[in-house]
């Protein structure tokens, strides 16, 4: 029951996500810095920064204290750099598995959704067909813009399940992966050959082959918003928000010097 009320409620757990990944970062932090040094410098930036206030009708001594800023926040960036690298590296990693899940909504029954075909040759857009199982049904005809090298279907489902859609062109056979249920599941909401750094951000599914005459394959599935605060939310920028709350608030209760 709790894990159906979750699947359904993506919220809970973007937010327990958040908070735990918010503790480990200052705990990575911390014990990949050198806390002394880091406090040091601190310390240094804040003598500086009231050197300015209480000596701000001394020109010379406010632009000492100005230079003396400038190299100690030099310092600490150093001294922080190598930690931030370390936590920063799996965040990154690990959003990119997250947005499969958070970034976009699975399809409903009866929910109309586009089959989107780009192709290499913009005489081939002509040719190109879409083979569907028995749980999807075009509702429209098919729309060639060959000046785009694309062509689009309007489809829908049935019923809840994982399908494979096959799109034929110049002789080969390309498919793509329609997810269609009510609650979290993981979308890849395009297929596409080659561009190694495109397909880690944007696609969860193997690359076209190299020599296929189709570049990409898309389905237009809802981008998923998420209702927090009275506000409107993109995963992504929730997950930092209370991901840097905690950490600070963790940070302050640890006594960890960031």
């Amino acid at each position: 029951m709790i894990a159906s009320f979750i699947s359904t409620s993506p919220l809970l757990l973007v937010l327990a996500i958040s908070i735990v990944i918010g503790l480990l970062t200052v705990i990575v932090f911390r014990y990949t810095s050198d806390q002394k040094a880091i406090g040091r410098a601190k310390d240094r930036l804040k003598a500086h920064l009231l050197a300015v206030r209480l000596f701000q009708d001394q020109l010379p001594v406010v632009m000492r204290a100005y230079g003396r800023i400038l190299r100690g926040t030099g310092s600490y960036l150093r001294l922080a750099f190598t930690p931030f690298l370390i936590v920063i590296l799996p965040i990154t990693f690990l959003i990119v598995q997250l947005d499969r899940y958070f970034g976009w909504m699975p399809l409903r029954p009866a929910q109309a959704f586009l089959v989107e075909a780009h192709v290499e040759d913009p005489a081939a857009a002509n040719e190109v067909e879409l083979q569907l199982p028995p749980e999807l049904a075009s509702t429209a005809p098919a729309v060639h813009i060959p000046n785009d090298k694309e062509v689009v279907w309007r489809v829908a489902a049935q019923g809840d399940g994982q399908y494979e859609i096959h799109i034929i062109a110049g002789g080969q056979t390309a498919s793509k992966q329609v997810v269609v249920s009510p609650g979290l599941a993981r979308i890849s909401p395009v297929r596409l050959r080659g561009n190694f750094w495109e397909r880690l951000f944007t696609s969860g599914e193997p690359a076209l082959a190299e020599d296929s005459p189709i570049r990409s394959i898309a389905i237009t599935y809802p981008p998923r918003v998420i209702n927090f605060a009275w506000m409107e939310w993109n995963w992504i920028v929730l997950f930092f928000v209370v991901s840097l709350i905690a950490g600070f608030i963790f940070k302050s209760a640890l006594g960890i010097q960031v």
